[in-house]
């Protein structure tokens, strides 16, 4: 006797009303249209997914641990002035006050 499983209930859907008229080099058009013949979408959905991934990846840093390392050393580590640097400063307090 099958199971009465409800459905997971979708979000709400979001109807399209706005619009993006964008110029594009021949081969960018190409491109576009050709991922939209292999994955069947549309290319507004095409350029929503790659805006997203884009966003995803943007927001998120994943480090490895010798990279999180050297990163956090980095940050603590506090490097003297380079003597450049000092001299730029006395000048700048002689000519400034």
């Amino acid at each position: 006797m099958p199971s009465a499983r409800k459905k997971p209930r979708s979000p709400k859907r979001e109807y399209k009303s706005e619009r993006l008229e964008l110029r594009l080099a021949p081969s960018a058009k190409r491109i576009i249209q050709q991922a939209m013949s292999v994955t069947g979408l549309a290319a507004g959905d095409l350029a929503y997914e790659g805006a997203r991934r884009l966003l995803d990846e943007h927001q998120r840093m994943v480090l490895s641990k010798s990279d999180r390392d050297a990163f956090l050393a980095a940050i603590v580590r506090k490097p003297a002035p380079a003597p450049r640097l000092v001299e730029a400063l006395k000048r700048h307090r002689n000519l400034f006050g």
